[in-house]
């Protein structure tokens, strides 16, 4: 993935995550409250920010500093949104719960995306 495009796709995310947020915060609020659901939507919304921000990092990081570990931490960034935010998100719209038993998979990529993170700045510095 190049810098341009983990630039690019760390705005997009940034762009998404607001739009998600407010429109569960407004027209998903009825349901999320008859289900029980909006600490689950919260959780998704806020790790979805925070590894956009983390992903954004890794894109600005690359100015300085070119350890192929970045790349993994982007990737892992990536993924790990995509995975658990998105799983998160697919439960909470159909109920499906089964989806539940893979979020872990998102998380585990969001700490190896840490991990990859803290190895390249330990080789860079």
């Amino acid at each position: 993935m190049t810098q341009k495009i983990i630039l690019l796709i760390a705005s997009a995310l940034g762009a998404l995550t607001v739009a998600i947020g407010a429109f569960g915060a407004h027209a998903l609020a009825p349901m999320l409250q008859a289900t029980n659901r909006v600490d689950t939507f919260e959780t998704a919304v806020k790790y979805q920010m925070y590894h956009t921000l983390a992903l954004l990092a890794v894109g600005l990081l690359l100015f300085q500093v070119q350890q192929p570990a970045l790349q993994v931490a982007a990737w892992c960034f990536f993924l790990g949104i995509l995975i658990f935010s998105g799983s998160l998100y697919v439960l909470i719209l159909t109920g499906v719960t089964w989806l539940g038993a893979i979020t872990p998979i998102g998380g585990t990529l969001l700490i190896v995306g840490w991990g990859a993170l803290f190895y390249a700045v330990m080789k860079a510095l």
